[in-house]
């Protein structure tokens, strides 16, 4: 090994970044001056451009906006804004109450939206819809992005997909994904909505946002809904929340005594 190739191994940088930096007393993201952004681009913009390495253009800008306007609340009975009040009422600080519900975003709440989308990359260009809804039948495998407890048609998803219409990003994922609703329910006899993560899914694809981030995306959105179920919690609940016994079936065991 030559001296410099020595030389340039020991000065490789443990981290390595394209997103942010500072030097001489300033910050750059992306780029641009932190200073220069401040009252410039909204916030929308700015996740974007953390991103993608780009500002968006006001369409791109446009539906992401919706998206996350869609995704930041629902209702209170969901996993990630009752662990965010229940820990709340157990003393604990906000942000830590907030990290409760943070974590409670899993595969069947709010976290659909990678695997979807990682399900219309992968056929999109391959295979068709209906080809697709019986493959997953065979398999018996739930289809990411459909299905909802409430709604048979999800009226956030029709939402979406008419905003992004509106701004010309309504490309092939959004197509397959609709196609891949009504082969659903063609394959399996009953009506699996393309529920709002489905949606979401596919309009990341459009926006060329990688599919790993889709529970990323649920989390940054739905963190606004779970502060505000915090702040509520702390304004008008009495500390330590707990169920009722009437709300709570026993299925263990009788009383028995121990005989020892």
């Amino acid at each position: 090994m030559s001296e410099k190739t020595e030389k340039n191994q020991k000065s490789e940088a443990p981290f390595k970044t394209a997103i942010s930096q500072h030097v001489d007393e300033a910050s750059y993201v992306r780029g641009y001056a932190l200073t220069d952004l401040i009252g410039k681009v909204t916030f929308t913009e700015q996740i974007y451009l953390l991103l993608k390495g780009e500002l968006p253009t006001k369409e791109q800008r446009t539906v992401l906006d919706a998206m996350l306007v869609a995704c930041a609340e629902h209702r209170i009975n969901v996993p990630s804004i009752v662990s965010a009040r229940y820990a709340y009422s157990a003393g604990n600080t906000f942000n830590s109450a907030m990290a409760a519900g943070m974590l409670s975003i899993g595969d069947f709440h709010g976290g659909a939206i990678d695997n979807a989308a990682k399900m219309f990359i992968e056929n999109v260009d391959k295979k068709e819809a209906e080809m697709v809804a019986m493959e997953l039948k065979a398999a018996k495998k739930r289809a990411p992005g459909y299905g909802h407890k409430v709604y048979t048609t999800d009226p956030r998803s029709a939402k979406l997909f008419e905003v992004a219409k509106q701004n010309k990003l309504y490309g092939k994922y959004c197509k397959f994904a609709e196609s891949l609703e009504a082969a659903l329910e063609k394959t399996n006899g009953r009506k699996l909505c393309l529920n709002v993560d489905g949606a979401v899914a596919a309009l990341l694809c459009e926006l060329q946002i990688d599919y790993r981030f889709g529970k990323g995306f649920f989390a940054l959105a739905r963190c606004a809904g779970i502060a505000a179920h915090v702040l509520e919690e702390a304004q008008i609940a009495s500390p330590f929340r707990t169920l009722v016994d009437e709300d709570v079936e026993y299925t263990g065991v009788k009383k028995r005594e121990l005989k020892r």
